[in-house]
């Protein structure tokens, strides 16, 4: 491998990669919030008297309930420790048919090790939250059913 390669890969990966992932994020976010802008001025433009509260209510993204929140974490927990699982086995049957290089099942086995951790942690996080916001979930449920 050409080693200027060797050193503008793990760049790209590790310091480019992530700034134009938040880039990105904030871009949408930004644009999102613009259009929202516009169509609020629009209305303003048609009808001044219009109630400009009701219209933010109406355009405004609603905002997840908790249930939501956990059981999102309950999915990333799942998948992250699936994948986890999977990499550590991978990892495991490259040592033991010695296909690759020595480095080949250390990294898959370190990368499942990694998603493993976080599958866990999300695990983990999603239970210590059900038990703890119980009664708040349960006080949303009644106030969006009363809403409705």
């Amino acid at each position: 491998m050409n080693p200027i390669s060797e050193i503008l890969v793990p760049i790209a990966i590790c310091c480019v990669l992530p700034i134009m992932l938040v880039w990105f994020i904030v871009r949408k976010k930004m644009n999102e919030t613009n259009q929202r802008t516009q169509i609020v001025l629009a209305a303003i433009e048609k009808n001044p008297e219009m109630d400009i509260e009701e219209i933010m209510k109406k355009i405004s993204p609603k905002p997840k309930l908790l249930k939501e929140k956990l059981l999102t974490k309950l999915l990333w927990g799942c998948l992250a420790t699936l994948l986890g699982i999977g990499l550590i086995g991978f990892g495991i049957f490259l040592g033991e048919n010695q296909l690759g290089g020595t480095d080949d099942p250390l990294t898959a086995i370190c990368f499942g090790l990694l998603s493993l951790g976080v599958g866990i942690a999300f695990l983990v996080n999603y239970f210590v939250g059900k038990k703890m916001l119980a009664k708040d979930i349960e006080a949303e449920e009644k106030s969006v059913t009363e809403q409705v």
